[in-house]
């Protein structure tokens, strides 16, 4: 299974952009998005390439959904704990969940 994973896109150079990923910042082409990507939009990345820009909220209701199913996923699956490992590897991450237990 394939995901796409959406982030916001903080800078753009030529078919580059930065985008942020919860906190971790990639670079990302732009080569097979079919219309303008301006900072501040939300992109659809898939394996370093960004193939759409999507609405703010429609980005936002899947960064909850990713939220949720990881919060809720039982300790068993696989997917949940690598997805979870690696959100819990990101400094950003880190900080923004610690603050959430204070």
């Amino acid at each position: 299974m394939c995901l796409g994973v959406p982030g916001r896109v903080v800078e753009t150079n030529g078919t580059l952009a930065t985008v942020d990923f919860w906190g971790v910042r990639k670079q990302v082409r732009l080569d097979a998005v079919d219309e303008p990507v301006l900072p501040g939009d939300y992109v659809l990345n898939h394996v370093g390439f960004a193939i759409r820009r999507i609405p703010a909220a429609e980005a936002e209701e899947t960064l909850a959904l990713y939220e949720s199913l990881l919060r809720d996923a039982a300790t068993g699956d696989m997917m949940a704990a690598d997805v979870r490992g690696e959100m819990e590897a990101t400094p950003a991450v880190k900080k923004r969940d610690e603050g959430r237990r204070q």
